[in-house]
């Protein structure tokens, strides 16, 4: 048995408490099948094994509780204290800084439910950066609450199809992401389409007119 599937069966065995505990070390940055595990949750919510409201808090707590602990841990550590761990870390956390740097708020956002991976760096990051407290806890919040109500949903949608959700629980992040990307590049074609027309009215209004 791998990791997940380790997991996957003391989740059927200990329930709740074992959830929170995988999605709070999760937060933290060590790579455990947070996804997975969300997703299950939800099969058994629908299959009367667990109940949907306590799966739900519980959830968002435990990934909360981490999101803020990585968070304090970046504080308390300073910036250039964490670019003094490996190489593989630095790496890390020098895409969560393009992130955070490009996105603002919506970095802290996105990272939570979308770009999940890079999560535990923003949660280091911002504490290191000193990002407000009161705004960090607010964009998590709304961010980790969406992403446990997405994965649950999921996870009840697809009940009874146990051999799927492994590879679509490593799958689901990438796919939500390539979605959110062809949305924003056709966006901007879209936008740019518009602008090289309204270009054309307004600096050749004759040949506007002809046309």
């Amino acid at each position: 048995m791998n990791l997940g599937e380790q997991l996957l069966a003391a989740l059927s065995l200990y329930g709740v408490p074992i959830l929170a505990a995988v999605l709070y070390v999760g937060c933290l940055g060590l790579p455990l099948p947070s996804g997975l595990l969300l997703i299950a949750s939800g099969s058994f919510v629908e299959g009367g094994q667990m109940n949907l409201w306590t799966v739900l808090i519980v959830a968002s707590a435990a990934s909360i509780a981490g999101d803020l602990t990585g968070y304090t841990l970046g504080r308390w550590a300073g910036h250039a204290a964490l670019r003094r761990f490996s190489p593989k870390f630095k790496e890390r956390l020098d895409a969560a800084e393009r992130a955070a740097r490009k996105w603002g708020a919506w970095g802290v956002f996105l990272t939570r439910w979308l770009i999940t991976p890079l999560g535990p760096w923003v949660n280091l990051l911002s504490g290191a950066s000193e990002y407000p407290w009161p705004q960090f806890v607010i964009w998590d919040v709304l961010g980790e609450c969406l992403w446990v109500f997405l994965y649950v949903s999921l996870g009840r949608m697809i009940s009874g199809e146990v051999q799927a959700i492994g590879a679509l629980a490593a799958d689901i992040t990438w796919v939500i992401l390539t979605l959110t990307v062809a949305g924003v590049l056709a966006w901007r074609m879209v936008g740019l389409r518009r602008r090289a027309v309204w270009d054309t009215i307004v600096l050749d209004p004759n040949n506007s007119a002809g046309s």
